[in-house]
């Protein structure tokens, strides 16, 4: 397999950083089974595109996931579920809908107004979203008649890879963020997967805190999955030796 890293360019997280990445060959065909083993060194997916974050003098952006055997919800969790209990969820295979559309390009608009996806595009959305159907399914959530959230998820044999939710923004009283992780770790469970992939995770970037809220999770630093605790501990040595 051939890849190719991109040129440095400035980083979209942290303002003082050049970022770099590397990108799986798109003329290769990626089975399920070669992705998995893709995802558990780090890549992610994006439409039919795999990367790796490779920057030169930073390793910021770590790849984190919930043990979701372990997993037990904190009381902001039961809080959440509680609120929303009288959702309908269901799970669909991988499909466009105008709907769907209708509900991203809301989502967009109003929850990231100026970020990377703006304006919507009805184009972007598909390529990025739903155009790749062979890798998992896509999870709604129902108030009655009304479509709350959709999340796109994939499916590997240990576990489930948080691609992307989106939302009504109507309906942000019950964190559907949050709530959409929740149910995924809760299938992971009833399906006996032991891992629930959340992308990545930057410890300094405030809105990234929450991946880091599913107790226990472990994160992929130095070629291997460790567990948050001992990673914070690791990089805690780190400035005491770089200290002298």
């Amino acid at each position: 397999m051939r890849f190719f890293k991109t040129s440095p360019h400035d980083c979209s997280y942290l303002a003082d950083r050049q970022a770099s990445t590397i990108f799986l060959d798109p003329a290769v065909e990626v089975p399920l089974e070669l992705y998995e083993k893709l995802n558990l060194i780090g890549f992610r997916r994006s439409g039919g595109h795999f990367y790796r974050p490779d920057c030169a003098q930073c390793r910021k952006c770590q790849s984190i996931r919930v043990l979701t055997r372990e997993f037990e919800p904190r009381r902001r969790h039961r809080r959440i579920r509680r609120k929303a209990r009288h959702l309908r969820w269901q799970a669909v295979p991988v499909h466009y809908e105008e709907r769907y559309w209708q509900l991203y390009e809301r989502y967009i608009e109003q929850r990231h107004p100026g970020g990377d996806m703006y304006p919507p595009s009805q184009e972007d959305f598909y390529r990025f979203l739903l155009q790749q159907t062979q890798y998992g399914f896509l999870l709604e959530a129902w108030e009655d008649s009304q479509l709350v959230l959709i999340a796109v998820i994939d499916q590997f044999s240990t576990g489930l890879s948080a691609v992307y939710t989106f939302y009504d923004p109507d309906f942000a009283r019950y964190s559907p963020g949050t709530l959409s992780i929740l149910r995924q770790i809760e299938i992971c469970q009833e399906l006996g997967l032991p891992y629930l992939y959340l992308g990545y995770w930057i410890d300094s970037v405030p809105n990234m805190n929450y991946k880091a809220d599913f107790k226990p999770v472990e994160v992929y630093r130095n070629e291997l999955w460790q567990p948050l605790v001992e990673q914070v501990v690791a990089e805690r040595e780190d400035t005491v030796i770089a200290g002298g």
